[in-house]
């Protein structure tokens, strides 16, 4: 899943040396957190979020498949 978040998020921002991903349980669920520069945070969002709720869609289907529950949070 971290790799996942990494190949859709990679193309999107202009600092991908800074961008990061780590992950870690809280419960059943398995949280992935997308760190990212400062500039980077629209464009990895997008407009009214539909950016961030696409890989989030994408996420929550791979999951579902590993029958796993997963979250992700993107912060700067």
């Amino acid at each position: 899943m971290k790799q996942l978040v990494k190949t859709m998020a990679r193309p999107l921002v202009d600092f991908p040396d800074e961008m990061e991903v780590t992950e870690r349980r809280e419960g059943e669920i398995l949280v992935l957190t997308l760190t990212v520069h400062e500039n980077d945070m629209g464009k990895v969002i997008g407009k009214q979020g539909g950016t961030a709720n696409a890989m989030r869609s994408i996420l929550q289907a791979g999951a579902s498949y590993q029958q796993e529950r997963v979250r992700l949070d993107i912060i700067k």
